[in-house]
């Protein structure tokens, strides 16, 4: 397939699809918009989110803000009193939240209790740990999650937007996004599943902390700027973000125990694709991916609105786009 032949084949194929922009030796070889998106609007990314808040981690490690991802969870929240009986919660440490391996009380994600109550954080908290100990197993969480950006805050004393326009976004060129607070549950619901354009913003619980597992609204280009940063090592036009260390720990390989997972593996909040050629992508649900491919030297980011049946769409990067621009 030809790249003019692109357009056709998202609107025949990939209905959703708002914006696609790759990047090929660090330049823009193709970039279009569908459904009524300009170049500069933004969609939500759902868990791609995921990766802009690693970045943000490794940053605020860098700066010496935080330790390392070995310091403990609770050494962050001297003030947070465990339930009665609760010991785990004690050992888990920030590795385990970005690995998807912190142990976690029940199943899945406990929405309603954690969105509706008064502290986000400290409902995500009140969910950590449990009676099994620390297993090491591979539990995926999202709204859990916000624990990182509790993190975050205790560490830099900044609302997790603002670091974010600090330290990564202003750096790259990408606009200063601003929080975005639901008044009720169906304005939540009408955040996550509306098909229109959005601005820069990120979803926040009532403290102005950005949720780090989704929420996150950006244009393509503008993802396609982050995984050219990753694939830069962390320098973005001759000027280190961030170091060099942490995007190859965020990178590095973990295995996933899952029959989710198409056989992918898993770095820091990033899912590793092919590690034999060191691939990986922020993927969130709906197609919403920034993907990374240091071995042709292409950056590949696709924008899309709430499509339930899409989870994600490696497969259309790497059997569709990617033909076109070798």
């Amino acid at each position: 397939m030809k790249t003019e032949d692109i357009s056709a084949y998202v609107r025949d194929n990939e209905p959703n699809i708002c914006q696609i922009c790759i990047l090929k030796d660090g330049k823009e070889v193709f970039s279009e918009e569908w459904n009524g998106y300009k170049k500069d609007d933004c969609t939500h990314i759902m868990s791609a989110t995921k990766g802009i808040v690693s970045l943000l981690a490794g940053i605020a490690i860098d700066k010496g803000m935080i330790k390392s991802v070995d310091e403990k969870v609770m050494s962050f929240f001297p003030d947070y009193t465990p339930k009665r009986g609760e010991k785990t919660i004690f050992d888990v440490t920030l590795r385990h939240l970005l690995t998807m391996r912190a142990p976690y009380k029940g199943k899945g994600d406990p929405w309603t209790k954690v969105c509706s109550s008064k502290n986000w954080t400290t409902a995500s908290l009140d969910f950590l740990g449990g009676r099994n100990g620390i297993t090491d197993e591979f539990d995926y969480r999202t709204v859990c999650l916000h624990i990182l950006s509790g993190i975050l805050y205790r560490a830099s004393g900044m609302k997790t937007v603002d670091f974010a326009n600090q330290y990564l976004f202003a750096p790259l060129g990408i606009a200063e996004h601003e929080n975005y607070y639901a008044k009720s549950a169906e304005d939540h619901k009408e955040f996550t599943i509306s098909k229109f354009p959005k601005k820069n913003i990120w979803f926040a619980d009532p403290d102005g902390l950005g949720t780090p597992g989704y929420g996150l609204c950006m244009s393509a280009p503008d993802m396609a700027k982050i995984g050219q940063l990753c694939l830069n090592q962390g320098v973005w036009e001759g000027k280190r973000i961030i170091s060099e260390e942490w995007i190859s720990e965020m990178t590095k390989p973990r295995e996933v125990e899952s029959k989710y997972s198409r056989g992918m593996q898993y770095g820091y909040l990033w899912w590793i694709i092919h590690p034999e050629k060191k691939i990986y992508a922020a993927i969130g649900n709906s197609g919403n991916v920034m993907y990374v491919n240091p071995e042709e030297d292409i950056v590949a980011a696709v924008s899309s609105y709430f499509k339930p049946t899409v989870f994600d769409r490696v497969d259309f990067i790497e059997d569709v786009l990617l033909p076109c621009f070798r």
